[in-house]
C-alpha cells in the first residue's frame, strides 16, 4: 500500500441498469463522501463509471478497508500516479512492481491505455517498451496475455499516469437506498444483522427496530443492538435505531390459557408495531431474519400466519439459508462476535416448552381481537418508541443511558 497516491473505486453491476446508471453513480459517490469524513485531506473525482479517491497523505489501508465497505464498489485499485513521461512511467512501474513482488512463477502482463493521443508512444508500442526492463529485472516472471495472475496497468493522460496493479474486492451490489427504505426487526442475535447487510448490498436503506422488554431484559441487551447497529452503519454511514418498549405488549400474552401461541402473538404485535413505524418513516417493507425450518416460530406455517399481521410487503433475505451459511456471512460483515453475546432479548423470554409449529389464523385473530386493551397497548408501544442515529465513528446512546451518566457525573463532581 505504501505506493499509493490515489485509490481507483470501480461500481458494480449497477452500471448495466442503463437509463438509472447516473443516478445510481450519484449515490454511491455521496455514500463515498459520508464514508471517507474521518479522513480530511481526501479529495473525490468522478468520471464513467468510476471514482478516484485522491489520498493526499491519508492512510490508504485504513481508507480501503472503509471503502471496500460501499455497496455499489465492485472493486478497489491502490494507484501510483507518474509524469506522462516515458522514464518517469518506467521508474514507477519498476517501483510498483517491486513492492508487489510477486514470487517466482507468476504469470504476468502489461497493459498500457494510451488515453491521452498526443503521448509519444502507441499502447502496443508500449506494452512491449514497459514490459522488457520489467521482464528483465525479474526474471522469474512469466509473460500471459490472455489470463495472467498479475496484470499491471498503466493508463496515460495528459500531465500524468496512472499505474496500478492490484484489484481489492468491494462488497459490490446496489448503492445504498436505490431500492427503497425498509424496516429491519432487529433482535441481538446472529441473523437478524446478516438480513439487514443483505438488504443494504441490495440497494435498500435499512432503519431498525428493536423491541426490548424492562425490566425482563438487561441494558447489555439493549446495548449489544446499539453496538450491531453501529456495526451495520460501518456500511450506511448512518441508520436510525428505533427503540420499542415491549414490556406490556408481551406481558398481556401471558395468563390468556394459550402459552403455545405466545410466539406466534409476540411475532405479530411486533410487525404490527414495525408497521406503523414504518408508515411514519416513508418505509415500503418489513426485513426480517427468519429462515425456514429453524425454529418453531418459522415453519411454513407458522411464517404464512405471522405475516399475515402486516399489508407491508415481508422481506426474508435468508430464508432459503443454512444455519452455517449465515454464522460464515456474520463474520464477514462484522456482526457475530456482538450476536453471540449471552444476553437475552426478548424474543428469548416467556418461550413456552411446546409452542406451536401450525398455528390457525382464525384462533389467533379472535384472541387479539378479544385481548383487553390490545390496541392501546400497541399505541402506547409505537408511542413510547425513541430513535437513537447511529453512526459508524460516533458514541450514540439512548437517552435514560445519556441521563443516567450525566447524573454519575454531577455526582462525581
Amino acid at each position: 500500500m505504501e505506493y499509493a497516491d490515489m485509490l481507483l473505486l470501480r461500481f458494480g453491476e449497477f452500471t448495466l441498469k442503463g437509463k438509472n446508471r447516473s443516478r445510481f453513480e450519484k449515490t454511491v459517490l455521496r455514500h463515498v463522501k459520508e464514508m471517507i469524513k474521518p479522513f480530511p485531506k481526501v479529495t473525490l473525482s468522478k468520471e464513467f463509471g468510476r471514482i478516484y479517491v485522491q489520498l493526499n497523505g491519508e492512510p490508504a489501508v485504513e481508507l480501503i478497508d472503509v471503502l471496500r465497505n460501499v455497496f455499489g464498489i465492485a472493486s478497489i485499485s491502490p494507484v501510483k500516479v507518474s509524469l506522462s513521461d516515458f522514464d518517469d512511467i518506467l521508474s514507477v512501474s519498476q517501483n510498483v512492481l517491486r513492492i508487489a513482488a510477486p514470487p517466482a512463477g507468476t504469470t504476468f502482463k502489461v497493459n498500457v491505455r494510451r488515453v491521452w493521443k498526443g503521448f509519444s508512444f502507441g499502447s502496443i508500442e508500449m506494452n512491449k517498451l514497459i514490459s522488457t526492463p520489467l521482464l528483465q529485472s525479474y526474471p522469474g516472471l512469466l509473460v500471459d496475455v490472455k489470463s495472467p495472475q498479475m496484470e499491471l496497468r498503466i493508463e496515460i493522460r495528459e500531465g500524468h499516469t496512472y499505474i496500478f496493479c492490484e484489484n481489492i474486492a468491494g462488497v459490490g451490489g446496489f448503492p445504498l437506498g436505490t431500492n427503497g427504505k425498509a424496516m429491519l426487526l432487529l433482535s441481538g442475535g446472529i441473523d437478524s444483522p446478516v438480513a439487514g447487510w443483505s438488504s443494504m448490498r441490495r440497494g435498500l436503506e435499512v432503519e431498525c427496530v428493536h423491541f426490548y422488554s424492562f425490566p425482563y431484559t438487561s441494558e447489555l441487551a439493549r446495548q449489544k443492538v446499539v453496538d450491531l447497529t453501529r456495526v451495520l452503519s460501518q456500511y450506511a454511514g448512518v441508520i436510525k435505531l428505533h427503540l420499542v418498549p415491549f414490556t406490556e405488549v408481551q406481558t398481556s400474552f401471558t395468563g390468556i390459557g394459550q402459552d403455545n401461541l405466545i410466539i406466534t402473538l409476540m411475532r405479530r404485535a411486533m410487525l404490527k408495531i414495525a408497521t406503523r413505524l414504518a408508515e411514519r418513516e416513508g418505509a415500503l417493507a418489513l426485513v426480517t431474519g427468519e429462515s425456514l425450518g429453524q425454529v418453531a416460530s418459522q415453519t411454513l406455517s407458522s411464517m404464512n400466519v405471522i405475516g399475515r399481521a402486516t399489508p407491508l410487503p415481508l422481506l426474508r433475505p435468508l430464508v432459503m439459508m443454512d444455519k452455517s451459511e449465515i454464522v460464515e456471512l456474520s463474520k464477514t460483515v462484522g456482526t457475530y462476535n456482538l450476536s453471540i453475546l449471552p444476553y437475552e432479548d426478548c424474543c428469548t423470554l416467556f418461550v413456552p416448552k411446546s409452542p406451536t409449529t401450525n398455528p390457525n389464523l382464525r384462533i389467533v385473530d379472535k384472541i387479539e381481537a378479544t385481548l383487553p386493551g390490545y390496541g392501546a397497548l400497541l399505541d402506547a408501544a409505537v408511542a413510547g418508541t425513541e430513535t437513537v442515529t447511529i453512526t459508524p465513528y460516533g458514541d450514540e446512546k439512548p437517552s435514560d443511558v445519556v441521563q443516567a451518566q450525566a447524573g454519575l457525573q454531577e455526582e462525581w463532581f
